[in-house]
């Protein structure tokens, strides 16, 4: 099993236990059972980077001893171990190798966790011990289940008594319906985006503030999905339309029009750009406040929306975190009708650090730090004014990040014998490169051309881009139905980029901007507040429906959008009847 999928298994068991740390030392091969039932079974072996290449996938096991089935079914799994297989997921469970060679663990990963239960692998010599070892395990796990079992008799014959409400046996993990506001009137929802934030930075480094969101708030278990392209002014302005670039028009981070010739920059701040409806437009058009603090687009003055002094901050890279997250605080100083209850935070890091060094330079791990440091002094200012609890905190990125060096480069100049590229066709190179050939030329021509050369094998790495005309990419990206998307579009493999000649330019960084399917390219989400239940975790979502999770939030009616109607309820708990 390859791609995506084997990713995504490979990201999960990271998060788990001892992986964490046997990730650094092995490199993990997976496997698919396909002989195996729904749901089915895969084998990941741990090999050394010194060893030699992956074994085949192991034999079907023998059946299990009536005394592992026993254990196995008190942890609601079944039997599935194999001698050559250290690690193996099945269903909702995780079976990880212990410090001994001779015992696997198995955890149950739903919400309701059940205890970390440990038993001999039945390929292994049983010795005394073992066998003692087993007995302790039978004998507590017969224990809890005792306990269980009374304790659910205990409360629900107490339930009918009036000295027991039931709301005092409610837990987080029983939690069904939203926390009611304690000190405020009225929602507020604030948005914080760090740029940049690749999945898994958060375990980097030692980050208690964010961790402490994400224990007590609802997390993306494998990451949010950016939109494509996965640049910053693209996803930024998706995350508050809930629109896909083609239809909010924000199509790359620089492009032309192709009827007026005119430029757009991150500095354009001309309404005729930005299409769709903003979050603080939306939310302004219903008598509501709204403040930003540097998000693209929110500098616009678009429908009801002026940008107010304030409350509106124009972009300002030289101004402090600290002092960011102390304007925001302040308006929570306000009486409470004047609190905005629609507010954007805005970090550069750690992207700004991501494309100097990669992914995996200390410089991230000092800028994750930061990061952290800035959400527990917003934190602390919340809890000195009583409202950390009543106010909805959604933590995002924007993309992720992956290492690149000029080692993986591929020059259009290398496609001279099949067709000469110009330079002035060529309106982005990297990881988007995106062409449109003069009248007369037609594109489809050209990209028959190129990719004939790509594909000859007499191009350095021509195997790794491939051209579209964009009505042919893949229907998963979104990227046909705007007149500003160039005709031709190129797609090139995680890592690699695009440069029109050769250089003696060497050198290493990091970029963004790839197949939004690429597990690199993917960041955070965390939902923190009265409606997201405690210590959940969802499955990963595109970041196009965040303007709908906001609208629900503050229970006003939101613009028309690419997000689903029905999502926040998928992940919001319901407001109580």
């Amino acid at each position: 099993m390859e791609g995506k999928e084997a990713e995504e298994l490979r990201s999960r068991a990271r998060k788990k236990g001892e992986m964490a740390w046997r990730a650094v030392e092995y490199k993990t091969t997976v496997y698919k059972d396909s002989k195996q039932p729904n749901p089915p079974v895969y084998f990941i072996h741990l090999d050394s980077k010194t060893s030699s290449p992956p074994r085949p996938p192991p034999p079907p096991p023998p059946p299990p001893t009536p005394l592992t089935r026993q254990v196995l079914s008190l942890a609601g799994g079944s039997y599935l171990p194999s001698p050559n297989t250290p690690f193996v997921l099945l269903a909702s469970h995780y079976i990880f190798p212990s410090s001994s060679s001779s015992e696997i663990h198995i955890e149950r990963t739903q919400k309701q966790k059940t205890p970390l239960l440990i038993l001999p692998n039945p390929h292994h010599k049983n010795t005394t011990n073992s066998i003692i070892f087993i007995s302790l395990v039978l004998v507590t796990c017969i224990a809890l289940s005792a306990a269980s079992a009374f304790a659910f008799l205990f409360f629900s014959s107490s339930s009918s008594s009036p000295s027991v409400p039931p709301t005092e046996i409610s837990s987080a993990s029983l939690q069904t319906t939203a926390r009611p506001l304690t000190k405020l009137n009225h929602s507020v929802v604030l948005l914080i985006s760090s740029d940049g934030f690749r999945f898994g930075y958060q375990f980097k480094t030692p980050a208690p503030n964010i961790h402490r969101l994400i224990a007590n708030g609802t997390e993306a278990e494998t990451g949010l999905i950016p939109v494509f392209p996965t640049l910053t002014f693209p996803n930024h302005y998706s995350i508050v339309t809930g629109l896909y670039p083609a239809y909010h028009g924000i199509i790359n981070n620089h492009f032309a029009d192709p009827k007026t010739g005119e430029l757009f920059t991150m500095a354009s701040h001309e309404p005729k750009w930005w299409l769709g409806e903003p979050l603080w437009e939306t939310v302004v058009k219903q008598g509501l406040k709204a403040s930003t603090y540097f998000w693209p687009g929110s500098e616009v003055h678009k429908g009801s929306w002026t940008c107010p002094q304030r409350f509106c901050m124009f972009y300002n890279g030289s101004v402090p975190f600290d002092e960011r997250v102390d304007t925001v605080l302040s308006y929570f100083d306000l009486p409470d009708s004047e609190i905005p209850v629609f507010m954007t935070l805005y970090f550069e890091d750690p992207d700004h650090q991501g494309h100097k060094v990669g992914p995996d330079d200390p410089e991230i791990t000092e800028a994750v730090a930061g990061i952290d440091r800035m959400i527990g002094k917003l934190i602390d200012g919340l809890e000195q004014r009583g409202v950390f609890e009543d106010v909805t905190i959604i933590m995002v990125g924007d993309h992720g990040m992956v290492g690149t060096c000029d080692k993986k480069l591929i020059f259009l100049d290398d496609l001279a014998p099949w067709i000469d590229i110009s330079t002035e066709w060529v309106q982005s190179y990297t990881p988007l490169l995106a062409i449109r050939p003069p009248p007369g030329l037609a594109p489809s021509a050209v990209v028959a051309k190129m990719n004939e050369g790509l594909q000859s094998g007499k191009v350095q790495n021509g195997k790794h881009l491939k051209i579209y005309l964009k009505e042919e990419l893949p229907s998963r990206l979104h990227y046909t139905e705007s007149d500003r998307i160039p005709p031709i579009i190129g797609m090139v493999d995680e890592g690699f980029k695009v440069e029109q000649k050769r250089t003696n330019k060497q050198e290493c960084g990091g970029a963004h901007g790839y197949d939004n399917a690429v597990f690199s390219m993917r960041t955070i989400f965390i939902g923190h507040g009265p409606q997201f239940a405690r210590g959940r975790k969802v499955p990963s979502f595109e970041n196009v429906q965040i303007y709908n999770l906001v609208t629900s939030i503050l229970n006003i009616q939101g613009a028309p959008n690419n997000g689903s109607v029905s999502f926040p309820s998928t992940v919001l708990l319901p407001n109580p009847s």
